[in-house]
């Protein structure tokens, strides 16, 4: 079945749903976990479900393709067989890390050339190209290849940018008419809406993104070097344009106070390293603000933090540079992120999304 969108519930612009895909339903405002390439890191994907909650998990086009590559994928039955996990599942295409790889990439009108960070080796990614790819990792939700250009670009840059993206997505869509699933159950695909920090380009690319009549709608380009004030200004430009009853993801976002604000912008769907990442170098996210385990500080302190895990201990396990302070901090960070997404739910369910927003951003930002 096509990937539906059920809104349940609105608090201003702040909106509660439900997307319905082959692999199970996700209520939203949702954060999604990075799998990078088709794990998260130090996370055993039942700690996934069991302990963290996770609904839906993102893998990347450009690691998967690179490792373990197409053929293995495509022999295990994608990457929902590959890696156990049989929910939901969305894939990036793989610009962002192509483009981020500035001295070893080329752009051109027919794709990108880049080489490997691996070996060095030298591939071509065009829009017709990571269809392909994307067919065969297998995920619910593809995203189509698009250029992210830096936050500080100058706006003729920025331009020429977003219609190189526009093109690419008008060869994404007919590549993807005109191929099938090769597992069994049905892809959504959600072109990327671009512009940088100009109104009127962010305007002029929601405009299209929204003409194409997709299933889903995707932010890029945002939290790559503007000044936060201009990201959530761009949020409200392009949000008032995107069509309401499809979910709207907002591409590499980020803090738990920009997750809140950005749900207050209509936003419903967050992906971002950060709780991972941050997790494994010893810094926590909670409700009463961030703690930095490796102070010294918590040597002392026998409050669990994760089940019967203290603080103390934990200090312990990443000072001794253990491998399961890796794993506690994780799980700990994304719980975290989950819990905050659906008290956000529940929050505008109950009518009272503002008030409760505004008493948590101002926690969240404290050091404990």
């Amino acid at each position: 079945m096509p990937l539906t969108f059920d809104l349940k519930a609105v608090c201003g612009d702040a909106r509660a749903g439900v997307i319905h895909t082959d692999h199970g339903d996700i209520q939203t405002p949702i954060f999604m976990p990075v799998g990078t390439a088709g794990s998260v890191k130090a996370v055993h994907q039942q700690e996934l479900k069991d302990e963290v909650k996770a609904q839906i998990i993102l893998g990347n086009t450009y690691h998967l393709y690179l490792r373990p590559g197409c053929d293995i994928l495509r022999q295990a039955g994608g990457l929902h067989k590959f890696n156990a996990w049989d929910r939901p599942l969305l894939t990036d295409s793989g610009g962002f890390q192509v483009f981020s790889l500035a001295a070893n990439r080329k752009l051109k009108e027919e794709g990108v050339t880049f080489r490997s960070h691996i070996d060095g080796s030298r591939h071509l990614f065009t829009p017709e190209g990571v269809m392909d790819i994307e067919r065969v990792i297998g995920a619910d939700i593809m995203m189509v290849l698009d250029e992210c250009c830096p936050g500080d670009a100058d706006y003729r840059y920025a331009k020429k940018s977003m219609e190189l993206t526009h093109r690419w997505l008008d060869r994404c869509i007919e590549r993807f008419n005109a191929t099938e699933p090769l597992y069994g159950h049905h892809q959504a695909l959600f072109p990327i809406v671009q512009g940088c920090q100009y109104t009127d380009l962010r305007r002029i690319s929601a405009e299209y993104i929204a003409s194409k009549e997709p299933e889903g709608c995707a932010i890029g380009g945002l939290a790559v070097g503007e000044p936060t004030e201009v990201m959530y200004e761009m949020i409200e430009v392009v949000n008032a344009i995107l069509p309401k009853d499809r979910p709207r993801y907002l591409m590499g976002v980020g803090t738990p106070q920009n997750l809140l604000e950005a749900i207050e912008r209509g936003v419903d769907m967050f992906d971002c390293v950060m709780p991972t990442r941050n997790g494994r170098n010893g810094l926590l996210f909670t409700a009463e603000g961030t703690i930095n385990i490796k102070n010294k500080k918590w040597e002392t302190c026998f409050e669990p933090i994760y089940k019967d895990y203290t603080l103390a201990y934990l200090h312990h396990l990443i000072r001794a540079e253990e491998i399961l302070g890796l794993q506690i901090c994780s799980i700990v960070n994304l719980r975290f992120y989950l819990w905050l997404v659906c008290e956000a739910r529940n929050h505008i369910v109950t009518g009272d999304y503002a008030a409760w927003k505004g008493g948590m951003v101002a926690k969240l930002g404290r050091r404990l």
